[in-house]
């Protein structure tokens, strides 16, 4: 006499991705900025691109020894009601809180010492620095990405930061916004000097790098 065989209904994809998945799954239309700042145990320096989670790879010494250049120098000059900052969230709309590797933002955005993000209207400057030997992923994000989000939130300056030369030292292009067209317009390349008027006179010797 044969029989009838069954089978127990099998769980959803998406119910199995979150069982077995060690990071958190997004939602179908994607995480939002609120649900970003909740989220526990998230690798350091995750970023929210477009509503997915972002990664990031482990940085090589050339980013953090021009991270260290680069804010100590901007901190020499800064003036009374601006701030520097380094590696913290800028939120730029209900789906994008990326983290550029340096900051400078109003004195009065800085509400504590346990504050995680900042507002774009806040950030007068944002800088990507860029190693050679990243994921083209994470190189494309810096280069392409960020910046179109950094300008379409109105932040008036960018800096992309590369390693160039026989010496591995940083190269330093910078960006003004052009407010009309919300895109970035090249201001110029900086190899050895890095000195400016805006966002407020700065002068940074790029190959003290050396003496880190």
């Amino acid at each position: 006499m044969g029989g009838t065989m069954t089978a127990e209904a099998l769980p959803e994809a998406s119910q199995l991705r979150r069982e077995t998945s060690k990071w958190p799954v997004p939602p179908e239309d994607g995480y939002t900025v609120d649900d970003f700042f909740t989220l526990d145990d998230l690798p350091p320096h995750t970023e929210l691109i477009d509503g997915s989670l972002v990664f990031v790879s482990p940085q090589r010494d050339f980013h953090t020894l021009v991270m260290d250049l680069l804010v100590n120098g901007l901190r020499q000059h800064v003036p009374e009601h601006l701030r520097v900052r380094r590696e913290m969230a800028v939120v730029l709309g209900r789906r994008n809180a990326p983290e550029p590797d340096v900051v400078v933002v109003k004195a009065e955005a800085i509400t504590g010492r346990r504050q995680t993000r900042h507002e774009a209207a806040d950030v007068l400057l944002a800088v990507e620095v860029v190693s050679p030997e990243s994921e083209d992923r994470d190189r494309d994000r810096d280069r392409d990405t960020k910046p179109h989000k950094y300008a379409a939130a109105g932040i008036e300056h960018f800096w992309l930061v590369e390693m160039t030369g026989e010496e591995d030292r940083p190269m330093v292009i910078t960006y003004e916004l052009d407010p009309v067209n919300k895109t970035y317009v090249s201001t110029g390349v900086h190899h050895d000097r890095l000195k400016l008027s805006s966002p407020y006179d700065i002068d940074i010797d790029l190959t003290a790098i050396d003496e880190l």
